[in-house]
């Protein structure tokens, strides 16, 4: 098995944030489920794009 000890590009991680109107961030995996916790919060909140 090769060894991918280094050297490369590093993955990015793409993930999504929820921003609340109170000041609140919470990320999550996928977008359905930052959607539903917006939902969740009154759906005021908006999603962005994280990538790490």
């Amino acid at each position: 098995m090769p060894c991918n000890c280094g050297g490369g590009t590093p993955r990015t991680v793409i993930g999504y944030q929820l921003n609340l109107p109170d000041g609140t961030n919470r990320q999550y995996v996928t977008y359905q489920e930052a959607e539903a916790a917006n939902q969740r919060a009154g759906g005021t909140g908006s999603i962005t794009i994280v990538m790490q």
